[in-house]
């Protein structure tokens, strides 16, 4: 379909249909294991949020500004707070880069679409969600929170199998963003596309044919698919599609980390929305 024809569409709200007993209202759902949160960033940003934290390690001599920040925050949330060697921290964090600190946190919640939706609404602006098909590596699924946030996307659709969950690789990743941006984990992606599509959601692929980006109309209620790090979209997701989006390139690779190519389009997004200027 001509990107004409969907500028003129988005000015109106889609057509609802069969509403009811198809919107998803189950409660949160979250994992029983417990996480860990290590990284100034990262630590700064959950003990300035809601997530449950059960218990702060500070290695042993790290530097003042850190301390006194780290200890601040805890205090002020009632938190345990336990100075420890550098080898206890890296145990704890299988040898990641953890900046001489470590929370640990309870089971990351996840949100519900109805959660999403609200997150628009509190903004007063039309939903703009990402639905991530099967991504399954967890740098991506922080760097994609990080630009995410960034660019004012109200949440995140995951599906619950064959995909990277929240956990503390997500979180050092997203540099505190994870704290910001809603993530909803649901059981079938398809069917999900469905009841967006009944509440007014118009929903966008990637493909490498489609139209150019650059001229996305993403001013109306939209949700965006990015593909997986090898495969693509699912067969049977893409059949779902209102519209395919295609970056064009000219290089000699065909192609881009999952990550990248959500960066480009999320802004792409982000300037239909906030046109230079205004």
């Amino acid at each position: 379909m001509g990107m004409k024809n969907n500028q003129n569409k988005f000015k109106q709200p889609r057509n609802n249909k069969a509403k009811g007993d198809r919107q998803a209202k189950s409660a949160p759902e979250q994992d029983e294991m417990t996480e860990f949160v290590y990284g100034h960033h990262a630590a700064v940003e959950a003990l300035k949020g809601t997530t449950e934290i059960n218990k702060v390690w500070l290695q042993s001599g790290v530097g003042d500004q850190l301390k006194q920040e780290i200890v601040a925050l805890a205090k002020k949330r009632g938190l345990v707070i336990q100075d420890a060697p550098k080898s206890k921290l890296d145990e704890l964090v299988d040898g990641q880069n953890h900046q001489g600190v470590v929370l640990s946190i309870s089971a990351y919640h996840y949100a519900t679409l109805d959660d999403l939706f609200d997150q628009a609404a509190k903004k007063d602006e039309p939903p703009l969600f990402l639905i991530l098909d099967s991504i399954e590596d967890p740098h991506n699924l922080g760097s994609i929170l990080r630009t995410a946030d960034a660019a004012g996307v109200h949440g995140i659709i995951i599906p619950k199998r064959r995909a990277v969950q929240l956990t503390a690789t997500v979180a050092k990743t997203s540099t505190g963003a994870i704290e910001h941006v809603p993530v909803a984990r649901v059981t079938n992606l398809v069917q999900t596309v469905e009841q967006l599509k009944e509440r007014g959601v118009w929903i966008f692929g990637t493909d490498m044919n489609g139209t150019d980006y650059r001229r996305w109309d993403a001013t109306g209620p939209t949700a965006l698919i990015i593909g997986n790090e090898g495969k693509g979209i699912a067969p049977l997701l893409k059949k779902s599609v209102d519209e395919m989006l295609t970056i064009p390139m000219v290089g000699h690779v065909q192609s881009l980390n999952a990550s990248v190519a959500a960066g480009l389009l999320i802004y792409g997004a982000f300037n239909s929305r906030h046109p230079f200027g205004n």
